[in-house]
């Protein structure tokens, strides 16, 4: 068994850890489908990620299945060094082998905190020397840039805390919010594992319509018909870890054919609207891309000309923060149509809204939970989840989501 570890984006860890609980690779208590993950107690996780075990064959099954994860890391050691010397000799004795061939190149991504190896170019010096002292031959060194594509050097990660250094290895190469289908993209685009965590906090049961009226670029609706779909999120993408030398193809294949025999065609209606119209013809676009086009249903409007279907649902959405867009105007007044309208049209369905502004929440006479704070694009942001009343509440409840 291995020590593995899955890195979120910091908010996101209980949905991580929800998705591992249900992949049987923790056994950490997580909400069901029906439980609300943004209220009651749950249990505390370290801030970036979730620590695991598992087998070579439960690291591929992490990257092929885990929708809300940045990416998988495979602890290659842990110890103390003081000394580049003794950093070197230790470093040296891991098993490089199984993870590097002396061709493929390599990145080191070091960061160092209170320890008296402090200068991180030194200590990738030191390391890329230990990597040659075991294989015989040291592998190319680059530069890492997120941005290039799937080829991309192995990303060797080193962190030295207290003198500890702790050197994993990146199983995903390529960050996991890649899914391969967002080439077009609208203003202040989502994360697909942040969309994904919303669409999992709503509660929403696959079964119900589920409506975003402020879709931008269909992040939020696609990810919601993969999910229904049961579509795994690396299904059609490559890993870091197929490069490897001990990469099993074959578990890979029946792993992937497991996958394929589960995905489902019949999906509730998903409703996504927005009223700028380069937005809606990138969503389709994405859709498209992603093989969930016949299963969205794609509309150029203003808020106030939805029109959802009869029945429960869920509104899962993004609406703008008023920091990236529209910096000079007041959006209260959005928000407040929106409860509206949501009050009108959507009454006793769920929503769940991801916001910067308490003040903004607030102005849709709507009461939502706590919800969970986390990180978007650099903004800090909150996720919070309520139902819908007919009836306007008069003024934020000092019990919800202001004492968040």
């Amino acid at each position: 068994m291995e020590k593995l570890f899955a890195v979120c984006p910091p908010g996101l860890e209980p949905f991580t850890a929800q998705e591992l609980h249900q992949l049987g690779l923790i056994d950490t208590h997580s909400p069901s489908r029906s439980e609300n993950i943004l209220t009651g107690s749950r249990p505390q996780y370290e801030p970036g990620g979730i620590e695991f075990q598992g087998s070579m064959h439960d690291v591929y099954q992490a990257n092929l299945y885990l929708r809300s994860a940045s990416r998988v890391l495979v602890r290659l050691g842990e110890f103390y060094a003081s000394t580049f010397p003794e950093l070197r000799r230790k470093a040296s004795r891991l098993l490089w082998e199984k993870y590097l061939a002396p061709k493929r190149p390599i990145a080191l991504r070091v960061t160092c905190q209170k320890s008296r190896l402090y200068h991180e170019g030194a200590v990738a010096e030191r390391l890329s020397g230990a990597i040659a002292d075991k294989l015989g031959k040291s592998p190319p060194v680059q530069k890492y840039h997120e941005d290039s594509g799937t080829d991309l050097p192995q990303l060797i990660v080193v962190r030295l805390v207290d003198n500890l250094c702790t050197i994993s290895i990146d199983s995903s190469g390529a960050l996991l919010h890649r899914r391969g289908y967002r080439l077009a993209t609208a203003k202040a685009p989502l994360r697909e594992t942040l969309a994904c965590a919303m669409v999992m906090a709503s509660g929403w049961d696959g079964i119900s319509p589920l409506l975003d009226p402020f879709c931008g670029s269909g992040t939020i609706p696609i990810e919601a018909a993969l999910l229904a779909r049961r579509v795994p999120p690396g299904y059609t993408r490559r890993f870091a870890f197929m490069d490897w030398p001990n990469f099993d193809s074959k578990f890979w294949n029946k792993l992937l054919a497991k996958a394929g025999k589960a995905i489902v065609s019949a999906i509730p209606k998903i409703i996504a609207s927005d009223r700028d119209a380069g937005a809606i013809q990138a969503a389709q676009a994405n859709a498209e891309r992603a093989g969930v086009a016949d299963c969205i249903q794609f509309s150029c409007k203003a808020i106030s000309a939805i029109d959802p279907p009869s029945g429960p649902g869920c509104v899962v959405t993004n609406p703008p923060y008023g920091v990236r867009l529209r910096k000079t105007n007041d959006l209260r007044n959005l928000y407040a149509q929106l409860g509206k309208v949501l009050r009108t049209k959507c009454s006793g369905w769920h929503v769940t809204i991801l916001c910067g502004s308490t003040q903004l929440i607030c102005s849709t006479g709507l009461e939502f939970d706590k919800g969970i704070s986390m990180m978007n694009g650099g903004l800090k942001v909150r996720l919070v989840r309520g139902k819908v009343n007919p009836v306007r509440k008069p003024r934020c409840s000092q019990r919800g989501f202001l004492t968040g």
